[in-house]
């Protein structure tokens, strides 16, 4: 396949950035998106350009870095996938393709399509975690959890928080990625300890780091490569106001 790559070129960022043009020829169906990005920068690193600055690492849909905005969709055409995932057979000879960074003010571009997701870290930092002294590992079945908990926990463990959901939102909301680190912990005996603290200052970081409010309109699901349910959100907010009924933390 020949086709037309738009990239968003930004060189660093202080530096105002603009839609860049690219001719990608001899296009295998099978490359996947990152591949024909690979094949793009090894064409302008022949002619002495620069090549397009991109987040990568597993390529296995994973590590969550491959954040994209390919033809207005966080991640590219298709659902349950993230960008690496995505194959090139996705597309058709010919076509014209546009490929943006996140758009958010709390994600800062960095260069071209790599932005800077540190505020997640940040939130995580605030409470996505379980401080509590547990002792040792103890067996698998030692501690009893119904399989209904089971199963909701790692639903919403299996965020890689990679961002999608804060670029598909039009409030560029992170509620999604906070509300499933929330319900996973919530709905395990390790993370009671620290439950109404947790919630209380994940949601607190998540306002302070400049994320918009979430209204519902499940962009945020629609988009996200694990396809978390929007529930989550629901479980956030009634951790969030139970806690806040008896707050001493924040």
């Amino acid at each position: 396949m020949n086709l037309t790559v738009k990239v968003w070129r930004q060189k660093n960022s202080k530096s105002e950035g603009k839609m860049v043009s690219y001719n990608v020829k001899d296009v295998s169906p099978d490359m996947s998106f990152l591949e024909m990005f690979d094949v793009l920068n090894e064409d302008l690193i022949s002619k002495g350009d620069e090549p397009i600055a991109f987040d990568h690492d597993c390529r296995e849909g994973i590590c969550g870095m491959c954040s994209m905005y390919i033809n207005g969709r966080a991640h590219g055409p298709k659902t349950g996938i993230t960008t690496c995932q995505l194959h090139m057979r996705s597309f058709k000879d010919g076509d014209t393709i546009v490929v943006e960074p996140w758009r958010a003010s709390a994600f800062p571009v960095v260069k071209d399509l790599v932005v800077d997701r540190g505020a997640f870290d940040r939130i995580i930092n605030a409470g996505g975690f379980v401080s509590v002294n547990t002792g040792g590992v103890p067996d698998a079945n030692a501690i009893p959890i119904s399989k209904i908990d089971a199963d909701a926990a790692f639903d919403a463990a299996t965020c890689i928080g990679c961002g999608a959901c804060v670029a598909s939102c039009k409030n560029a909301s992170a509620s999604l990625f906070v509300a499933a680190k929330i319900t996973q912990l919530a709905l395990l005996p390790q993370g009671q300890v620290e439950r109404a603290a947790r919630v209380e200052k994940m949601v607190a970081q998540m306002e302070a780091e400049g994320f918009g409010a979430c209204t519902n309109t499940g962009a945020c699901s629609v988009e996200c490569p694990k396809e978390i349910s929007q529930d989550t959100i629901a479980t956030m907010n009634r951790e969030y106001y139970a806690a806040k009924a008896s707050s001493k933390n924040v």
